[in-house]
């Protein structure tokens, strides 16, 4: 029983766990804040342009059979713009700050081995590196 306990215990401590605890929460967040940016923000740019900021009143009958077209239309919008949001806000700024300033390595251009930036002779045929 003991044994169990100790397994229990590294399972809860672990990192893998508890990176994914804070994950869950900083998304849950992350939804509301984007939830907050498509509602404040972003719809009421869609009314200006369209004149509504909202299409759940669009539908059309044909025998007797109602169909709520504008339902679709506002979630495809959603989906859209949340998307474009994100793409805007999260992923390009990321992109630019997980990007690599400059190569740690160079070609050498007699045996095209990779040497470090900063090497003067290639480790590999010894042919002299101009800076």
């Amino acid at each position: 029983m003991r044994k169990l306990a100790v397994e229990f215990k590294d399972f809860l401590l672990g990192g893998n766990l508890v990176s994914t605890a804070v994950a869950l929460v900083m998304a849950l967040v992350f939804t509301t804040l984007v939830k907050a940016l498509v509602a404040d923000i972003l719809t009421p740019i869609v009314a200006l342009i369209f004149g509504q900021p909202s299409f759940q009143s669009l539908s059309f009958t044909i025998n007797s059979s109602h169909f709520l077209y504008g339902d679709f239309i506002n979630d495809a919008v959603t989906f859209i713009v949340t998307g474009f949001a994100l793409f805007l806000f999260v992923v390009k700024p990321y992109s630019r700050f997980a990007q690599d300033d400059a190569p740690a390595t160079k070609n050498c251009p007699e045996c095209t081995s990779e040497i470090p930036l900063a090497a003067t002779r290639c480790p590999q045929c010894t042919a002299a590196i101009a800076i």
